[in-house]
């Protein structure tokens, strides 16, 4: 039977997703339990491969189940079995044809800035630490800039193998929680370390390091070194994945700030996704 499940961890002790040999990885872990389960080997697939040091709250994965546990069960047994950073939750049958990755039309990550003196204590392995007053609403202007339709190779490691970087950012929100900022990004894809790179731009807007206007050059730069830092790993989480349209298209669109709405134009179509850059 092919199955389908979303999967929560804390990815401070784990080496990413993707299996490697010899490193602890999300994708090891749980190939390794639910093989031992099965009495024979189980291979997983991921709707992605978060890098090490970064969390999930919504990854979604799939695979063929062979028994001899029955599927409803196994929920309930992994939850025993794995370890308390790794949980695996609303387990159901999926048609074949159904890939974590290639069937989704959406994805959302957070990312979590920590504005406080001091860091936090309690979640100092989820957050970024900029003990300053960003100015928030130049960020807000940046991140519509930085959204839509867009070669985004400035904003990608140097590293990426990647040829085509063309991808579309349908919107960056910005949530305030004090002393914590919360960015959500959706997009139809990402590339390696872009959302890190962008929250790292736009945290150089909000300390007056950059521009608001420097986005679009940026973007047109196509070079890595023209963006910001990289964001640290343990402030992003991999927060859901979308497989039908209207679920995704609410869940951006529900983050809509008065900034945001001032951009619709006069046919309804929020103007930063008309154009590529």
């Amino acid at each position: 039977m092919y199955v389908k499940a979303k999967v929560g961890y804390d990815g401070t002790d784990y080496h990413g997703f993707q299996r490697q040999p010899g490193l602890r990885t999300v994708q090891g872990v749980l190939e390794g339990a639910l093989g031992e389960l099965a009495g024979r080997e189980v291979s997983i697939v991921g709707a992605g491969r978060t890098d090490a040091g970064v969390h999930a709250r919504g990854q979604v994965i799939a695979f063929e189940w062979p028994g001899p546990i029955p599927w409803q069960r196994l929920e309930r047994v992994l939850l025993r079995r794995l370890p308390e950073d790794l949980v695996v939750s609303n387990l159901e049958p999926a048609p074949e044809s159904f890939h974590p990755r290639f069937s989704a039309v959406g994805k959302c990550y957070r990312y979590t800035l920590d504005q406080g003196v001091y860091p936090s204590v309690f979640l100092r392995r989820y957050t970024w630490h900029v003990p300053t007053q960003m100015d928030l609403g130049s960020m807000r202007r940046a991140a519509l800039a930085a959204a839509g339709t867009h070669d985004y190779t400035s904003f990608c490691a140097a590293s990426t193998p990647v040829q085509n970087k063309v991808r579309t950012v349908y919107a960056i929100r910005l949530a305030e929680e004090p002393p914590f900022v919360h960015l959500y990004v959706f997009g139809n894809g990402f590339l390696y370390q872009m959302v890190r790179i962008l929250v790292g731009t736009l945290v150089e807007v909000g300390i007056g390091k950059r521009s608001v206007e420097s986005i679009s050059g940026i973007l047109a730069a196509r070079d890595r070194r023209a963006a910001g830092v990289t964001a640290p790993a343990k402030g992003l989480t991999l927060w859901d994945v979308y497989y039908e349209t209207g679920d995704f298209t609410r869940a951006w669109s529900g983050f809509l700030d008065l900034t945001a709405a001032a951009q619709y134009n006069e046919h309804g179509v929020f103007g930063p996704w008309n154009h590529e850059g």
